[in-house]
């Protein structure tokens, strides 16, 4: 069902709110009791909550993967599509001369701005450890097979033609929806399934 009809964000934070007030009730009434503050850090409540901590913590996790990151789309100014209160916000001194409502306003908005670009950059370090992980098993033989069959793969695709490579390709993502499937591949779902570091964090 998690692949069929997945939960939109809204409803996994409903969900959530629901479990923390239940949680907390039981909780705070179990010997010694314990706070809601508690079960909300146990929870990770405050995941999509801008942190500065967690913010270096996944930065430093991403630049200890590969050396060159994949290439990334960046637009230039993005001017065809901005508000007033950008400029404004562009084009204040420092320190502000605005009021301290507006302020506020701002300082709120790029919490919630830095909170996604947390989670982004926490997603990115979490598959390029899954990544790592492939190549560094605790069993130095799955490793030692894992790199074979790298070398076999990477054997195959010099002798195949890139005109058969690409047919193949295509046909297998324009194939009917008869033969296609709600839930992921194989090796999807195991590459998914590799450890990451992302639970050892505070």
């Amino acid at each position: 069902m998690h692949y069929a009809h997945p939960l939109s964000i809204s409803q996994q934070d409903f969900l959530r709110f629901q479990t923390i007030q239940i949680l907390s009730a039981r909780l705070g009434r179990a010997e010694p009791p314990l706070k809601k503050e508690v079960v909300d850090y146990m929870l990770d409540v405050g995941s999509h909550i801008w942190s500065l901590r967690r913010a270096k913590a996944n930065f430093f996790r991403l630049i200890s993967k590969p050396i060159h990151p994949p290439h990334m789309d960046i637009h230039l100014s993005h001017a065809h599509a901005v508000f007033p209160d950008d400029l404004d916000e562009e084009f204040d001194t420092f320190p502000t001369r605005r009021g301290p409502d507006r302020v506020r306003m701002r300082y709120d908005r790029l919490r919630s701005i830095g909170g996604r670009i947390k989670t982004v950059i926490g997603d990115l370090a979490t598959q390029g450890e899954r990544f790592h992980s492939l190549l560094s098993w605790r069993d130095p033989r799955a490793s030692a097979l894992f790199v074979t069959f790298c070398l076999f793969a990477a054997v195959v695709m010099y002798v195949t033609p890139f005109q058969v490579v690409a047919l193949l390709i295509g046909l297998y993502l324009l194939r009917h929806p008869r033969f296609r499937h709600k839930l992921p591949s194989m090796s999807t779902s195991f590459f998914k399934r590799l450890p990451a570091r992302a639970d050892c964090m505070l």
